[in-house]
């Protein structure tokens, strides 16, 4: 059987999500737990313009759930850590066939973070498998679903300080990398980016997820962060992702279409250089759910995701607090691909 991971720009099915449970490192408090709350099902309702949503609620927080989401939003029930399903559900896949797979690769807490606890993140992928219907593709190795970027045709983005970090995956080479990638998500030509943004490599980072710097809206196009302001530490860290791409080719060995995104303007926050990205957008039927900052270039991003996605409807949602905890709208969603049961 051979598996294939499509483009976010396929048609879907759904969209799985999990609601912060009160105690984790980014709800430590009831007020915190409220902000990213808020802020999860704003992404939430908007995805439900588009398509349905499941969201997965800590039993604890059963009643509560319930008073932030409308009904429009599925629920289903099981024990949490955190909240950041692209990296703690499964992958979803697709065979020849198109019968739906779910790859359910190994959780280690994004490396084993010291402040990371995934006792309970680390059963979500099966458990979202088991309630999606798609059969199991179980995977050894260390990966979360950030640390990917495909086209759909064969083209994965990876970064050097995810899949070959040694507290994720200490027995791997690259070769070894690109071969499971290969097994489970039809990878066939995989482009390695050297790093991710300064402050996703910080203490509450993911050290490098690729979601945040680049996506493939497109085969031949590659979406870029543009971190134009020299003072940012992220301005070099772009620079060498433009050269790494300029310098590679897609899987049809065509170069890449590169559309640079300019970062927004605010450069730090009160920890310190922010990573706020419009890359960290998500795609839905129809639709693109983007990232907002309040920010003067909020509607040059929306502009420039309109045009490399034609047709679809650009809806922007406030993500500073979700950034503020470590990631954005891709980060807290997993995109379920319409296929055979």
């Amino acid at each position: 059987m051979t598996w294939r991971m499509p483009s976010e720009t396929e048609p879907q099915e759904r969209v799985w999500m999990a609601f912060p449970p009160l105690g984790a490192s980014m709800t430590a408090t009831a007020d915190d737990a409220h902000e990213a709350r808020t802020a999860w099902t704003a992404v939430a309702h908007a995805i439900a313009e588009f398509e349905p949503v499941t969201m997965v609620v800590d039993p604890a927080d059963r009643d509560v759930a319930r008073h932030y989401l409308s009904p429009d939003v599925d629920v289903v029930e099981a024990p949490l850590d955190d909240a950041w399903m692209r990296d703690i559900g499964p992958t979803f896949v697709l065979d020849e066939n198109d019968r739906l797979g779910a790859v359910d690769w190994t959780f280690n807490g994004w490396g084993q973070q010291e402040w990371a606890t995934w006792d309970r993140d680390r059963s979500i992928g099966a458990a979202v498998t088991r309630w999606s219907g798609a059969q199991p593709v179980p995977s050894s190795m260390v990966n979360e679903g950030g640390g990917i970027q495909v086209d759909g045709h064969g083209t994965v983005l990876v970064t050097e300080t995810v899949q070959l970090d040694p507290l994720r995956n200490p027995g791997l080479d690259a070769a070894g990398v690109e071969a499971e990638l290969a097994r489970t998500i039809g990878a066939e030509h995989v482009v390695w980016l050297p790093r991710g943004l300064t402050r996703d490599s910080a203490k509450f980072g993911t050290k490098g997820h690729v979601d945040i710097v680049a996506a493939l809206p497109a085969p031949g196009v590659a979406l870029v962060h543009s971190q134009r302001d020299r003072s940012h530490p992220d301005h070099e860290v772009t620079a060498e992702i433009l050269k790494v791409l300029s310098d590679s080719r897609d899987r049809s060995g065509a170069p890449w279409r590169i559309v640079e995104v300019p970062a927004p303007t605010v450069l730090r926050d009160e920890e310190g250089w922010v990573d706020y990205s419009y890359i960290n957008h998500l795609v839905v039927n129809g639709g693109v759910i983007a990232c907002g900052f309040d920010d003067p270039h909020d509607a040059l991003a929306r502009d420039i995701l309109s045009s490399v996605y034609p047709g679809r409807r650009v809806v922007t949602v406030d993500a500073r607090q979700i950034f503020a905890r470590g990631g954005g709208i891709h980060c807290i969603t997993q995109h379920q691909p319409r296929g055979r049961i």
